[in-house]
């Protein structure tokens, strides 16, 4: 490929953490047109030397330069709204060093193109929304080099599609840290790697990361081989005992302390601690898990499931699918019985046990330590698959050392609230294990755990997810809508859906059409009016306090001796969790008909 001008250098990047190094000798050149994916181990520092190229941390010696002229956005994991008092202002401002305010209109593109409005305020977005609105800052920029944190979290596949398309088209040059690994192959052209605090470069995209990383792995272990075998003599003949020459004799003890060092790290380094996942599937279910027959399902006028008929046997790996909106966690909630459908039934096998990692990850309370996590009952022992373990050594399977124990839930980054939400699942006896988006915020180490783990689980599994690559590598079938509240099965991965039930290509836009604002205006015939936007932005922000409400509540009335201690205040707490999923309800029913409008706006191009 050739490279276009260098855009932004760094030389000499080195950054500790306390006593630790987690950098040094850091040099990095990205070109114009080059598009590279960042990827390292969990913890080995890739968004923190993201931060610091984007001018948000400082390194402890180095240089970093932008070429003359040229502009840096940055997107992170979490934005920063800054207080600002409309997303249109927080999308002007500048995200990273020797950035520049965006123009109005093009704020507004950028938002119309990620579904916002420039009209509401930050406070009060979900995830899915704040992670929206730092990519359109970043995009509204028209920046030389671009920088993505995670940028895919909390997008469903549709919107990654349009984020690759749009990555596709950017004419600087993009640095991306992500553990969507299809979306990596899809869009890089360019990888770095960040390993044993050095950073290693390949001139091709993230497609041909696995074959580079067994070369560079090979490599280091002949490395390691030649390095044993001359420690192997350096210390033979050290102990011989020579005493000539002594000046002699202590430069080569010196190279010998050397070398021993340098094994030191190289071991350390190839033992990198990997998440060790495990589940054990209890006891044999019936060999029919569940069967659902012309289960149908209506929100106000709107069909969101129609007629749908699935038989789970023991052993499926099956893949929820779908966009936001689509019906996913009511398809999810049904086939659990946790919500009745209108229309049809479903039948649970016999002797099921089952094991629930929602997608608000509810199992978890944000007050609770990781210690009182694990061990709710007290005491040093949590029980997995039956049998006592100490506390601090399951932990650790899951990266949690013994100083982070005693850490609250709520200091918790997305992806440790993920790994303690599966060890505590993973703990119990379950022949059906749900998993609602459990890939967000995992590194890729623990990923291709988590793949291999339910590639040997003898149990059966639901999944949603939105992570294309992953439903590929453990789905045995995809479940999914394909409009009008029909949802069909297909037999393999992601890729098979796709294949087997095509979505219809955006019309391409015609050149009269063609607006003063060019990224918005593909989308102008099939957008919601700026009243429906901003009410599903509302109803986004309102659902997930409403389902944490109603989980509070339906935890009170759990609790032993709640009603006997005083039945006024059970029955008014009954009152009010009640009102709560009515509430709740019809949100979803409203939210529902707002996202369904869409569809049918977006089919009519």
């Amino acid at each position: 490929m050739a490279q276009g001008p260098v855009l932004i250098q760094a030389n000499g990047l080195r950054l500790s953490m306390g006593m630790a190094m987690l950098f040094e000798g850091v040099d990095l050149v990205l070109h114009k047109g080059e598009r590279a994916a960042l990827v390292g181990a969990n913890g080995a520092g890739k968004s923190t030397l993201m931060r610091i190229l984007a001018g948000r941390a400082e390194a402890d010696s180095g240089a970093i330069a932008l070429a003359g002229g040229a502009s840096l956005a940055y997107a992170a994991q979490e934005p920063d709204f800054e207080d600002a008092p409309t997303l249109r202002a927080y999308v002007q401002r500048a995200s990273a060093r020797n950035g520049v305010d965006a123009p109005p209109h093009e704020a507004e593109a950028a938002l119309a193109l990620f579904g916002l409005d420039p009209d509401r305020a930050p406070s009060g977005l979900s995830g899915g929304e704040a992670r929206r609105a730092g990519l359109a800052r970043a995009f509204a920029a028209d920046a030389d080099v671009l920088m993505l944190d995670e940028p895919t979290n909390h997008l469903d596949i549709e919107a990654i599609e349009e984020l690759e398309a749009a990555i596709a088209g950017f004419r600087g040059a993009c640095l991306i840290v992500s553990h969507d690994r299809r979306f990596l192959e899809r869009v890089t052209n360019t990888t770095f790697w960040l390993r044993q605090r050095a950073l290693l470069k390949n001139p091709r995209g993230y497609a041909a990361f696995d074959q580079w990383a067994e070369q560079v792995e090979v490599e280091e272990q002949r490395a390691l081989s030649r390095l044993e075998t001359h420690l192997r003599a350096e210390e033979h003949w050290l102990q011989r005992g020579v005493t000539a020459r002594r000046s002699r004799n202590e430069g080569r003890r010196a190279r010998l302390m050397a070398m021993r060092d340098e094994r030191r790290q190289r071991n350390a380094s190839a033992n990198v601690q990997k998440a060790a996942l495990a589940a054990d599937k209890g006891n044999e279910s019936a060999r029919l898990v569940i069967e659902a027959k012309g289960v149908s399902k209506r929100y106000g006028e709107r069909q969101i499931i129609d007629n749908f008929s699935l038989r789970v046997m023991r052993g499926d790996r099956i893949g929820l699918v779908g966009p936001n909106g689509a019906g996913k966690t009511t398809m999810l909630e049904i086939l659990l019985r946790q919500r009745e459908p209108d229309a049809g039934a479903v039948r649970h096998g016999a002797q099921l046990e089952i094991a629930y990692v929602d997608q608000t990850r509810a199992i978890l309370n944000p007050s609770d330590t990781i210690w009182e996590a694990l061990a709710p009952m007290g005491g040093d022992q949590v029980i997995v698959h039956g049998r006592p373990r100490h506390v601090a050594a399951y932990a650790r399977n899951f990266l949690f050392g013994p100083e982070s124990l005693r850490q609250p839930i709520s200091a918790l980054s997305g992806g440790e609230r993920n790994r303690l939400a599966l060890a505590i699942a993973l703990a119990k006896p379950a022949n059906l294990l749900v998993l609602d988006e459990p890939t967000n915020d995992l590194d890729m180490d623990t990923l291709d755990q988590l793949e291999d783990m339910l590639a040997g689980y003898d149990g059966t599994v639901l999944i949603v997810s939105h992570d294309r690559a992953f439903l590929d590598g453990v789905a045995t079938q995809i479940v999914g809508p394909i409009g009008g509240g029909r949802w069909v099965e297909s037999p393999g991965g992601w890729a098979d859906f796709e294949r087997a039930f095509p979505r219809k290509p955006a019309a391409a836009p015609a050149p009269k059409a063609a607006a003063p604002i060019a990224p918005a205006a593909p989308r102008k015939a099939t957008k919601l009016s700026y009243k429906d936007e901003r009410r599903a932005a509302e109803l986004d922000a309102l659902m997930p306090k409403l389902q944490a409400e109603i989980a509070a509540l339906e935890a009170r009335l759990a609790q032993d001796g709640a009603f006997e201690r005083d039945p006024a205040a059970f029955q008014k707490i009954a009152a009010q969790l009640e009102a709560a999923r009515a509430t709740l309800e019809a949100a979803e029913a409203e939210w529902l008909d707002i996202e369904l409008k869409r569809e049918s706006l977006a089919a009519e191009t």
